[in-house]
């Protein structure tokens, strides 16, 4: 682990941009919200993406220092990226615009930099939708350092991915993250074992995997390695929206393994906080001051 301030360092390439929710907008983007619960966590939070030369942008720009999150960000002639999101009893549905900022994230001396000292990088198959940003993610995981955790969430939005591309991704990945929807397409796509634990049992043998962490909304979340698997219900709790609680879940245990918590108590601290991101709207509520990872 990074050493600094004895911080781990927690990076998140991929996509930046608005969720445009019923009741206004709200930061959104798998991997930066994976980075936001990280650094509420007590990681050094870092988000490489781009956004547009326009007021969207900036804003982004400045919610991302406002909540203590480093960042390199292009800035270029494309919109910022923006998500409309309707919600039915809490639970998100997504129509995600096409060809935006994020869908032209480009390598630089900085972006190496964050990657090269990175303990643990996230990504997913929505910011690979383009051959630029592809190109550029798929480079940057080549940069990790040896020891660094590459945590692939699948992240299956509209028809933003494919079976070989997934099967690419797991291939780059020492840890998968993927919800109990997910599993169903995986078993088909890859002609898994019907079995959910015989099923992530064999991605876990098949890809090498350290974790495979498998959520299955109100009814319980597994994390499985090579030798061991822990199993906790979901709390019930009064829903505001879903939105960004797998991320935050992802962000806190991962943060949690790097500061030396076992198996059951980083899966433990995820499932609180995760229930705590649903009790509010958007993926990134602040945090109660009484709240501790």
């Amino acid at each position: 682990m990074n050493t600094t301030e004895n911080k781990p360092v927690i990076v998140g390439i991929g996509e930046l941009l608005w969720d445009l929710l019923p009741d206004g907008k709200q930061v959104g983007g798998a991997p930066v919200n994976f980075v936001y619960h990280a650094a509420q966590c007590g990681g050094e939070g870092i988000a490489i993406s781009a956004v547009g030369n326009d007021s969207l942008g900036k804003e982004l720009e400045s919610q991302l220092n406002l909540n203590g999150i480093n960042h390199s960000l292009d800035y270029i002639d494309y919109p910022t990226g923006t998500v409309s999101v309707s919600l039915n009893e809490g639970i998100p549905s997504y129509s995600i615009i096409e060809d935006v900022a994020w869908d032209h994230i480009s390598i630089s001396p900085e972006t190496l930099y964050h990657i090269k000292r990175a303990d643990v990088i996230c990504f997913g198959t929505l910011a690979l939708r383009s051959d630029k940003s592809k190109n550029t993610i798929l480079a940057l995981l080549s940069e990790a350092k040896a020891d660094s955790l590459l945590f692939f969430d699948i992240n299956i939005r509209q028809h933003y991915y494919s079976k070989s591309l997934i099967d690419l991704l797991m291939t780059k990945a020492n840890i998968l993250k993927i919800n109990d929807e997910e599993l169903v397409l995986l078993q088909d796509l890859f002609e898994l074992p019907g079995n959910e634990d015989e099923a992530c049992m064999q991605l876990i043998h098949d890809y090498q995997l350290k974790y495979l962490i498998l959520t299955a909304g109100s009814r319980y979340s597994s994390i499985y390695t090579k030798d061991e698997k822990s199993v906790i219900d979901t709390p019930l709790i009064k829903v505001k929206d879903t939105v960004g609680a797998g991320d935050a879940f992802s962000g806190s245990f991962i943060c949690s393994i790097l500061m030396g918590k076992t198996l059951k108590e980083a899966h433990q601290n995820a499932v609180n906080i995760a229930a705590f991101v649903c009790s509010k709207e958007g993926a990134w509520p602040v945090y109660n001051t009484s709240f501790i990872c």
